[in-house]
C-alpha cells in the first residue's frame, strides 16, 4: 500500500486540534487515511515570516505527520486574501461583481504554489500517492510535475466550478486550466460543477472528453474528473451527541426557547451563505403572519471570516442591519424573534442545539455542498425529528430532495416553506428525515476518502509531461 501526501492550504496540526484523532469532518477523515497509509499532511503554518525560507516544521502524533511552511506577508496578501479569496472565491460563487481581477494577486498565487511545490518536494518519495485540496493549489500538480514528480497525483475541489460563461471573465483562465490538466484525478462535489468542468475544458481548451467515462485528453495526457459528493464522519458525530456539552446546549436552547419552536442557522459570516437574503426571507414571515412571531425563535450563529477582505466587513454589517431591523420591529418586553450570534461552538455544543432546533434553515446562494445541512439531519431525534429547510443551490441539494428546497433570493418562497416546516405533522417529519438519514449515514465523508484515494490508485498511468 503506497504512502499518502495530503496538501492542502492549512494543516490540522496536532497542536491547533487538540487531542490527536478528537477532530471530525474533513480533518478527521484525511488524518484517518493517513493513519491507515502512513504519510505526510502538508501545508501553510497560517504564520508569517519577514523573509521566506522554506523551512519546514514537521510534528508527528499517533501516526500521522504534518509538515508547514511559513509565508511572508506579502504571500498572505497576494495568494490568500487576494487571489484565492478575492478572485477565486467570488467568481466560483457566481458573484462575478466581487471579483477582484489584480495582476499582483495572480503573480502571488503562482508564486505561494512555486513555494509549495519546492518546498515539498523532497518529502515525496517514489511510491507515494498525492492528495491536493482546494481552489487555493489548483496548478500545483503541475508545478510538481515541472519538477519531476511522477507519482500520482489527485485534487478535489471543495467548492463549485462555475460556468463557462463566467469562468471565461478570469485572465489567463486556460492557462490554470491546463495546469490543473496535469493531475491525474479532479473530485468535485456534484455532477453539475463536474460538467461545467467537461463543458469548459470540450469548448475552451479543444480537449477531447469521453463523457461516460468523464476521461478529458489534451496535449498527450488523460485526466480522469469525476463527482465525490462528501459527506459528514458520522459515527463521530453522531457520538458528541452524548458529551455533556451536547446535552448542556441542548437544554439551554430548550429552556431558553420556552412555547417558540426554535429554527436554527449556522453557517461562516460569508456572502455565499445568502445570510442577508435569509433575513429578508424571515422578515417577511413575520410580515405575512405577524401573529406567529410568539411561536418561532430564530437562531442564526456566524462566526467571523477572513475579517481582513472588505466583501466581509460588508456582510457584517448587512447582516446586523437587517437582524436590528426585524428585532426592532418585532420584538416586546419578554420576546425577540432573532437572536443572532457571532461567534463559533464546538461540534458538540452545535449538536446540542441542532437536536432542539426543529426547523434548520440552510439557505446559501451558492455552495460546493454544504455539510451543515447534514450535520443538522444527523443530529435529530429520530422520533421527534426537525425539518430541514434548503437551497436548491447548495451541493447538497441533490443528495437531499426530502428536504424543503426553497430559492433563497426569494423571501416569499423562504418564508413559505418556513411556514410548512413549523406546521408540519409529526408523521410527514418523520417519513422525510427517514429518507434524508440514509443519504447522510451511507455517504458519509470515511466513504468519500476511501473513494477517490482508490480510483487515484486505480488511474491506469500517471497523467506526467
Amino acid at each position: 500500500m503506497s504512502r499518502l501526501v495530503v496538501i492542502s492550504n492549512r494543516v490540522a496540526v496536532p497542536k491547533a486540534r487538540g487531542a490527536a484523532g478528537a477532530q471530525g469532518g474533513l480533518a478527521g477523515a484525511l488524518n484517518s487515511a493517513l493513519k491507515q497509509n502512513g504519510g505526510i499532511w502538508f501545508g501553510w503554518s497560517g504564520q508569517e515570516t519577514d523573509t521566506f525560507t522554506g523551512n519546514i516544521n514537521v510534528q508527528r502524533s499517533e501516526g500521522v505527520t504534518t509538515a508547514t511552511i511559513d509565508l511572508e506577508q506579502a504571500d498572505v496578501e497576494e495568494y490568500y486574501n487576494g487571489y484565492a479569496n478575492s478572485t477565486l472565491w467570488p467568481l466560483f460563487h457566481y458573484r462575478i461583481d466581487l471579483t477582484e481581477y489584480e495582476q499582483e494577486f495572480g503573480r502571488g498565487y503562482e508564486r505561494v504554489n512555486e513555494r509549495f511545490a519546492q518546498s515539498v518536494l523532497p518529502l515525496i518519495e517514489p511510491e507515494d500517492t498525492v492528495w491536493v485540496h482546494d481552489y487555493h493549489l489548483m496548478p500545483l500538480g503541475e508545478r510538481l510535475r515541472s519538477r519531476g514528480v511522477k507519482n500520482r497525483i489527485g485534487f478535489f475541489l471543495h467548492i463549485p466550478w462555475p460556468p463557462t460563461r463566467l469562468f471565461v471573465s478570469l485572465p489567463f483562465h486556460q492557462r490554470l486550466v491546463r495546469a490543473m490538466l496535469h493531475y491525474d484525478l479532479i473530485g468535485f462535489q456534484t455532477t453539475e460543477w463536474l460538467e461545467s468542468f467537461l463543458h469548459y475544458c470540450e469548448r475552451e481548451l479543444g480537449a477531447t472528453v469521453d463523457h461516460e467515462d468523464c476521461v478529458v485528453e489534451l496535449d498527450g495526457r488523460k485526466t480522469v474528473a469525476k463527482a465525490y459528493p462528501i459527506g459528514v464522519d458520522y459515527d463521530h458525530f453522531v457520538a458528541q451527541g452524548q458529551t455533556i456539552a451536547a446535552k448542556t446546549a441542548y437544554r439551554r436552547l430548550c429552556d431558553s426557547s420556552r412555547t417558540r419552536t426554535a429554527m436554527i442557522g449556522v453557517d461562516r459570516l460569508d456572502y455565499s451563505k445568502g445570510l442577508p437574503e435569509r433575513m429578508d426571507g424571515i422578515g417577511r414571515f413575520f410580515d405575512t403572519y405577524p401573529d406567529r412571531v410568539k411561536d418561532l425563535l430564530f437562531i442564526q450563529i456566524a462566526p467571523p471570516s477572513r475579517e481582513d477582505i472588505g466583501s466581509y466587513q460588508k456582510i457584517r454589517t448587512m447582516l446586523e442591519q437587517k437582524t436590528g431591523q426585524i428585532n426592532g420591529a418585532r420584538s416586546d418586553v419578554d420576546l425577540v424573534p432573532i437572536r443572532y450570534v457571532n461567534r463559533g461552538y464546538s461540534m458538540a455544543e452545535l449538536f446540542g442545539f441542532y437536536r432542539a432546533a426543529k426547523i434548520g434553515l440552510v439557505t446559501p446562494l451558492r455552495d460546493g455542498m454544504n455539510l451543515v445541512a447534514k450535520e443538522y439531519v444527523a443530529a435529530q431525534d429520530p422520533e421527534d425529528p426537525g425539518v430541514l429547510v434548503l437551497s436548491r443551490f447548495a451541493g447538497a441539494a441533490l443528495q437531499m430532495g426530502e428536504a424543503l428546497l426553497v430559492n433563497p433570493y426569494s423571501p416569499d418562497d423562504v418564508a413559505h416553506n418556513i411556514r410548512l416546516a413549523l406546521d408540519m405533522s409529526l408523521a410527514e417529519r418523520k417519513a422525510r428525515w427517514e429518507q434524508l438519514i440514509v443519504t447522510v449515514r451511507d455517504d458519509n465523508v470515511l466513504r468519500w476518502t476511501d473513494n477517490f484515494i482508490t480510483d487515484l490508485e486505480g488511474t491506469t498511468e500517471p497523467a506526467v509531461g
